[in-house]
């Protein structure tokens, strides 16, 4: 891996969305500006993601030709090669849903590899073939028609099926009562605060903020600017101050998924970083 200094690094621009000017933020209404207003859907039922969709297919991704069932078709990524391992995801994670410093929806690892030790943050993949979704008796866990999993505490019996399931060892178990102030209360399964003794949370994807035109809480809050959100409809990704073509960013800096020989397609990609060009 590259190893980090003191410096922020980047990856080597490439063919971008509109920009903003030199030091200008890009907001996320302003990113979802960028984006088209019509995308092609599918039928649902159920509320649940009937087709499979074959994140694989690059190409596809960028010819805009998959069809897809919502306007948008969130997707995360990670560039290992800014990520420091400070662990401000996981505190702005924390803030924003008002969780216990126990509860960590996203862990951050320490790894050694062929070039050396790096930190790699991991949180619920959003598996477009999610393990959870399947082996759930009270289907409290589902997709989303944008793809993202959630799960509905009214409906979850606390089987613990779920975190047996997930290869990512990424939902936690409510054990306590959480004491919130009530003005603060949110009662969806994309936002739930506070959680429910005896069910089980994870991380997802922020969506409540996203639909609000806002980026989600681990990404406002990360310094490296390591966390991006992309469109799979829309072929674009950013961090909040750089937009990126996603299928060129993922091919030209050899992204990988997590553990995605197990078939779960996830939705989240990481750029580790084998000895591409980088600007200081």
């Amino acid at each position: 891996m590259i190893e980090m200094s003191g410096q922020r690094r980047t990856p080597t621009p490439l063919p971008q969305m509109p920009s903003p000017a030199p030091g200008e933020e890009v907001s996320r209404r302003q990113f979802l500006g960028a984006l088209g207003a019509t995308g092609a859907y599918l039928a649902f039922g159920g509320g649940l993601l009937e087709r499979v969709l074959a994140t694989d297919d690059l190409d596809a991704i960028a010819a805009g030709s998959l069809k897809l069932a919502a306007d948008h078709q969130w997707v995360m990524i990670f560039d290992l090669r800014r990520c420091d391992g400070c662990r401000d995801c996981i505190k702005g994670c924390q803030q924003q849903h008002h969780l216990t410093e126990d509860d960590e929806w996203i862990k951050v690892y320490e790894l050694t590899g062929i070039q050396g030790k790096y930190t790699m943050p991991v949180l619920c993949m959003q598996c477009e073939s999610a393990p959870c979704v399947r082996v759930c008796p009270s289907r409290a866990t589902y997709h989303r028609p944008d793809g993202v999993i959630v799960v509905d505490q009214n409906v979850c019996i606390g089987c613990r099926m779920c975190m047996a399931a997930c290869p990512y060892d990424v939902r936690v178990f409510n054990w306590e009562e959480q004491s919130v102030p009530e003005q603060y209360h949110h009662e969806s399964p994309e936002f739930q605060v506070p959680q429910k003794r005896g069910t089980v949370s994870k991380c997802t994807l922020c969506v409540h903020l996203l639909e609000d035109g806002e980026f989600p809480a681990c990404l406002q809050s990360c310094t490296m600017e390591a966390i991006f959100v992309g469109d799979l409809v829309e072929d674009v990704m950013s961090n909040g101050r750089e937009t990126y073509i996603l299928s060129q960013y993922l091919r030209q800096n050899d992204a990988f998924r997590l553990r995605s020989e197990l078939g779960t397609r996830p939705r989240v990609y990481y750029v580790a970083g084998h000895g591409q060009d980088l600007e200081f």
